[in-house]
């Protein structure tokens, strides 16, 4: 059964999720309205975000599928097509901070208006007996092309941007990102990325964001935090607690090197714990500045920390974060911006459509009618190509006996 149609297509019941009063306050605020003329900024945003659910690999690709739809386009609120100069002159003079804070506002806005947003489809390995938020830190690795991006020279040969998430494990939805060179280290990163975290809150985050005097920070903020141990860090065992099972020791230790004691001065619970990674036991050693919590449920909250590699597992294998419609550093901050925008607008899609399938089929489904005149939450409902529930069993009265019994009519009273 075809899907209910719609005067509108796709794209524009996708974009009109952007309250309409945004773009033009922050373009506004930017000053970037100053600079379009004929390409306004809700025409550079519905161009990115095109360009992002229809997978473009280039500038041609994105002017020249636009142009060809000019008349359908116009319907989303007078938006135009670019030419191709044109979409790259808005991409690299255009502050990108005019996209930045768009995800954001929009996220907000989403939020205040349905708060249940995210809670429904939470990410899989939360650790439920915990009643706080959990903020999960980590970033991502975006290659460029070396030899025309220089502000992004990570190695000899390589150029790199990197996105720094704090993410919600519950609602699975970002709470802070960092869109920068991949040059600097993690750990210079770690207190931007912690600032606005709230006392009983929790922070996990990988060994390469260790930082002890930060640690030390989050400590007297009254914020929870779960990390890994350095291979090389020295330290004093103070006190032994009993273990079993794959605890291999649970102990508090203060920090041994002068300066790192100076930094943390307080003490720090270590775990030693066996744990299952990629279907092998390995050992590993976690901290943590809580005192009271099992070791189990410490063990298991880094293990939650794994949802933020399924947070960039998706966006990168679904939106485009490959192919770039530009080179300088204001450029690829449009495209990962716009990337976490559409990402927020899918989800949203899927909440109120109440989609129980995958964020990449969600996608796919979406991607292939941009331009169809369909109702988009129909579509959802008939067509997502899901097959429908496991068939029940309807036994006769011939097999509710034994086979090798002959069966035998007694008549009706």
């Amino acid at each position: 059964m075809k899907p209910t149609r719609h005067k509108f297509t796709i794209l524009k019941q996708v974009m009109e999720k952007i309250p309409s009063y945004l773009v033009s306050k922050l373009a506004n605020k930017y000053d970037v309205d100053k600079r379009s003329r004929t390409f306004s900024p809700w025409s550079h945003v519905v161009t990115m975000v095109y360009a992002q659910l229809a997978h473009s690999f280039g500038l041609n690709d994105v002017s020249d599928s636009l142009c060809h739809h000019s008349g359908a386009l116009a319907t989303l609120r007078g938006a135009t097509a670019p030419s191709r100069n044109g979409l790259s002159h808005a991409n690299k003079v255009r502050n990108a901070s005019m996209a930045e804070e768009l995800f954001w506002m929009t996220l907000g806005d989403i939020q205040r208006e349905h708060p249940n947003f995210g809670m429904g489809r939470d990410y899989c390995g939360f650790p439920r007996r915990f009643k706080r938020i959990i903020n999960v830190i980590d970033s991502t690795t975006i290659k460029l092309v070396a030899n025309c991006i220089d502000w992004a020279k990570h190695r000899r040969r390589k150029a790199a941007a990197k996105c720094h998430m704090r993410l919600d494990l519950q609602t699975f939805l970002p709470r802070f990102a960092l869109v920068k060179s991949a040059g600097s280290h993690d750990s210079a990163e770690a207190r931007e990325l912690c600032a606005d975290i709230r006392s009983g809150e929790i922070a996990v985050f990988d060994k390469a964001y260790v930082d002890f005097e930060h640690l030390s920070e989050l400590n007297e903020r009254g914020i929870f935090w779960v990390t890994r141990a350095k291979d090389n860090m020295a330290y004093t065992i103070v006190k032994r607690h009993k273990h079993e099972g794959a605890i291999r020791k649970d102990v508090f230790i203060r920090l041994q090197v002068t300066k790192s004691q100076k930094a943390y001065p307080s003490l720090i619970r270590m775990i030693t714990a066996k744990v299952e990674v990629d279907g092998k036991m390995v050992v590993m050693t976690f901290l943590s500045n809580n005192m009271e919590w099992s070791a189990s449920s410490i063990c298991d909250l880094y293990e939650g920390r794994w949802g933020v590699e399924v947070f960039f597992k998706q966006i990168k294998q679904t939106l485009q974060l490959a192919d770039f419609l530009g080179h300088n550093e204001n450029a690829v901050r449009w495209q990962v911006w716009t990337a976490l925008l559409t990402y927020v607008l899918l989800r949203f899609i899927s909440y109120i459509g109440k989609w129980k399938g995958s964020f990449s089929r969600l996608f796919t489904v979406i991607r292939g009618v941009l331009w169809s005149r369909f109702d988009l939450f129909a579509l959802l409902d008939r067509c997502c190509g899901t097959a429908d529930g496991a068939p029940r069993m309807h036994l006769s009265v011939e097999q509710l006996y034994l086979p090798g019994f002959e069966l035998k009519s007694y008549g009706t009273a």
